[in-house]
């Protein structure tokens, strides 16, 4: 499996000789600044490369686009979204052209993944990203005010909410709203309280099977160009797999992704597995979800949750929390070896060590959240031992 490594981009605090020091060989990168709904230009997506080839001793290369953001127009399905389906269309030719041939996206509605701490402390003094319950809770019901958010909420959560939301400073809740909107490396648009209740009126009546159907209609429009120029599409899961906020999410579970993926059957809609989101729900199985969908994964995200009775989840380590990696990694690898049995020529799946934990001298450094080094470069290195291990014991190629 190609190791791969999620960089920022020029402005990264982590720079390229480092990222090569982890072992990856791919970068997974995109052009932050380019808001949702634009065309990533040809000379846009040459300047990225550009600032790639200027290290050629590291024998980098643009392996995978995370993300190319999909408007919020498209997921409402509005009247005038021919013009982004056609932008985006274009910025998959231009990416193309270029020899990037997989954008990870998602469909989530509003926010990206949502946590209410980014820096949990854990009995080691290690840093892990963390979403707690009742603080969501806190800001939905009583900061948001959102008509009809403690239906949503059951009755043990929402005395805890009432509880923190009681004690809190204005401080703590300007610090959750912060989490929630600014701390998000994903969502262009940032939200105050009033913002984000506008955001959510846009909305309103919008439930899972429309979502679904806007979804699909996406699909449709950009798929016929995503075959033609070699381009393969990889859906993230919802994180976390659940509604938040009252919005519907419609890529989190098997069925789902049966769904999605038989609407628009195409080698070229796949999905980004994501091992983290789909674990923080602990219905899904993802290791069978795996199994089930082998063939049209396109790009993987390997980490772990430990959740909790009450909806709450924590960023454990990598080969620690409730999903048996080695079974996932085992289900990629012999899929990988499906593939180049097969012929086909990019049979390697990249995958990336997802999040880490800040560790070390990293602790409190300006680091997206998630993303520190130390952490990263850990979680790279266990997973590694472990497909190194399983390539041996079964003979299948790395």
């Amino acid at each position: 499996m190609e190791q791969t490594w999620r960089w920022w981009g020029p402005n990264d605090i982590i720079p390229l000789d480092h990222i090569r020091q982890t072992g990856a060989t791919g970068l997974v990168t995109a052009l932050h600044e380019v808001p949702a709904g634009e065309v990533w230009t040809r000379e846009q997506i040459r300047d990225r490369f550009d600032a790639i080839a200027a290290r050629p001793e590291l024998g980098l290369r643009w392996s995978v686009v995370e993300s190319l953001w999909i408007h919020e127009k498209i997921k409402l399905a509005a009247d005038d979204v021919e013009p982004l389906y056609e932008r985006f269309r274009q910025s998959m030719v231009n990416l193309a052209e270029a020899g990037v041939h997989i954008i990870c996206y998602n469909f989530m509605p509003v926010l990206d993944w949502a946590r209410t701490v980014l820096r949990h402390k854990l009995p080691s003094g290690a840093m892990a990203l963390r979403f707690n319950a009742h603080e969501f809770a806190a800001f939905d019901c009583f900061m948001l005010r959102r008509e009809g958010a403690e239906a949503d909420v059951s009755p043990e959560v929402m005395a805890r909410a009432k509880e923190w939301y009681d004690a809190s400073t204005q401080a703590d809740r300007d610090r959750l709203l912060a989490t929630i909107m600014a701390g998000l490396p994903g969502a262009y648009d940032r939200y105050d309280i009033e913002g984000l209740r506008v955001m959510l009126k846009r909305y309103h009546g919008v439930g899972r099977e429309q979502l679904r159907d806007n979804l699909i209609r996406f699909l449709k429009a950009i798929i016929p160009t995503a075959e033609k120029v070699g381009i393969r599409m990889a859906i993230h899961p919802d994180d976390p797999p659940r509604s938040l906020l009252g919005l519907p999410r419609i890529a989190g579970s098997m069925e789902d992704f049966e769904a999605i993926l038989s609407a628009v059957d195409s080698p070229s809609n796949g999905l980004t597995f994501c091992t983290g989101s789909l674990g923080a729900n602990p219905k899904n199985d993802p290791v069978a979800i795996a199994e089930r969908f082998a063939d049209r994964i396109h790009f993987a995200h390997l980490r772990n949750v430990a959740n909790d009775p009450d909806g709450s989840f924590m960023e454990a380590d990598h080969l620690g929390g409730d999903t048996n990696m080695v079974a996932v990694i085992r289900v990629l690898l012999r899929e990988q070896a499906r593939r180049k049995a097969a012929g086909q020529a990019d049979w390697r799946i990249p995958f990336r060590s997802d999040h880490g934990h800040e560790l070390l001298d990293d602790i409190g450094k300006p680091t997206f959240p998630g993303y520190p080094a130390i952490g990263r470069m850990r979680g790279l290195a266990e997973l590694r031992g472990v497909m190194t291990a399983l390539a041996d014991e079964h003979g299948w190629p790395l």
